[in-house]
């Protein structure tokens, strides 16, 4: 076959994915949802339904099934497509070339009773479950694995939390890691179930079976034994199509696990901003962060996660409109779906280069401390503004809020940190530190000097989930 230049192709996937970082995940996407993967699956499908009818006859052997996964296994798609060039039709194209493939007494089983739709389907969900398996999955539950072990390691390393990307009450940066533990484990999970709930059919132009029941007494058992062949069960009902939701829900769940890890790549970014400088990704000695600023170091890697998110996002739209079909099949999915590998493809890419982000991802242990230390706007250490209001109502004020409100006020207005003016208001300082006794905190009258002091139980779910999550997504 005549190989085509590269940097001639269209598709951004095909040229600039295919020998840049994604190298690799390109290959690996290719043995799944290439032309060639897609032409083959459909071979193999068609070998499938040769089988099926010889397992009903009992006079399927070994070798017959061996020649059968061979012929389907090499089929050449350019050989195919010179075929389709008479025919107009692809299915046909790819039965004509079989059945030179093999025995003239197995050739009359190729494609016999099925409709077209009975083999791209069935390959279709094929292909969908082994690329989700096999590439997918292992990306996602690699990047998962390494999120689990930042929370892990993480987990006690104080933070300044925001909420409207103002300071809030502080955490921990394993439990801001953890948060996408937690959302993207159960993605995963659900993109495994639904992988697994793929399915085949064997069913005819309208699906009732109307060919089928010209071959065989019952043509459920075939169409069993068909879809057994391709590791799938046959769809409860099909008319010319497999129910479409089977694979809409997949595509959905990926779509949801794509929009946790673009969350995930802008919530890096901004952490990387100069402003702030909490963390910091790898960044090789030989690369460049600006054509004219030598000096910078973009977090590109993560915005290329969140660019390619916003490219492949909108598609879902397609997938949903793919779901109506007129009465029992119209072809306006014919050209639409095929794009499902490109969004497939997009994804996988988005997940690989969070990975390689997050291998090398590091906490600035300086920069969030010294965030943390100087956070609450114009109050410094005004987070601690509301375990001060709580301990308060605790100790029985009525308006413990409004209390510390003016604290804060002339926290602000003096220039002096939270701490220091707390301790001016004596009573409540010592009605406060009574509390914290209470609870056992250690030191309690230096506890509102230190924000790091207040993170709840950031430090033990975050470990508690990433240890979870190892466990689940293995």
């Amino acid at each position: 076959m005549e190989t085509r230049n590269i940097f001639e192709n269209l598709s951004c996937i095909d040229h600039r994915y295919s020998v840049s970082e994604e190298a690799e995940q390109f290959a690996l996407l290719s043995a799944y949802i290439s032309e060639q993967a897609s032409i083959r699956s459909m071979a193999k499908c068609e070998a499938a339904l040769v089988k099926a009818h010889l397992t009903v006859r009992g006079t399927l052997t070994d070798d017959i099934a061996k020649t059968l996964d061979q012929v389907a296994a090499n089929i050449d798609p350019e050989e195919v497509y010179a075929e389709e060039a008479k025919t107009k039709h692809n299915v046909r194209a790819l039965v004509n070339v079989m059945k030179t493939k093999v025995d003239e007494k197995i050739g009359p089983f190729i494609h016999l009773g099925a409709t077209s739709v009975d083999i791209l389907d069935t390959a279709l969900s094929c292909r969908m479950r082994d690329v989700t398996k096999n590439v997918v999955l292992p990306e996602l539950k690699k990047l998962e694995q390494q999120l689990c072990a930042i929370a892990e390691r993480d987990c006690a390393i104080p933070q300044v939390g925001r909420t409207h990307g103002q300071h809030a009450v502080p955490i921990t940066f394993g439990w801001s890691i953890a948060e996408f533990v937690s959302r993207l484990g159960k993605s995963i999970l659900r993109i495994e179930e639904l992988s697994d709930q793929l399915v085949g059919k064997l069913a005819g132009p309208v699906g009732s079976y109307n060919g089928p029941s010209m071959i065989v007494k019952d043509p459920e058992e075939l169409e069993r034994i068909y879809t057994e062949f391709l590791g799938l069960k046959p769809s409860e009902y099909s008319n010319q199509l497999v129910e479409p939701e089977y694979l809409l829900r997949l595509l959905l769940e990926m779509n949801v696990a794509f929009g946790i890890i673009a969350n995930l790549a802008d919530d890096l970014r901004n952490l990387q901003r100069s402003e702030i400088g909490e963390v910091f990704e790898y960044f090789a000695s030989t690369q460049v962060g600006s054509s004219t600023m030598p000096q910078k170091r973009n977090p590109w890697n993560s915005e290329h996660v969140k660019s390619l998110w916003k490219a492949m996002c909108p598609r879902v739209i397609t997938f949903y409109m793919d779901q109506i079909s007129e009465h029992q099949r119209d072809l306006t999915n014919s050209a639409s779906q095929r794009f499902i590998a490109d969004y497939v493809s997009g994804f996988v890419m988005a997940v690989a280069r969070m990975n390689r982000v997050v291998s090398g991802l590091q906490a600035d242990k300086e920069g969030m401390a010294r965030n943390l230390q100087g956070a609450g706007g114009k109050v410094k250490g005004g987070v601690l503004a509301e375990p001060a209001y709580i301990l308060l109502g605790e100790a029985g004020y009525n308006d413990g809020h409004e209390v510390i409100r003016k604290i804060t006020l002339e926290a602000e207005e003096s220039g002096k940190t939270f701490f220091e003016v707390l301790k001016t208001h004596e009573k409540e300082f010592k009605d406060i530190t009574a509390q914290l006794e209470k609870l056992g905190v250690e030191n309690p009258a230096q506890f509102f000097e230190n924000p790091a002091n207040y993170c709840g139980l950031a430090a033990t779910k975050s470990k508690r989930l990433a240890l979870k999550y190892k466990e689940l997504c293995k």
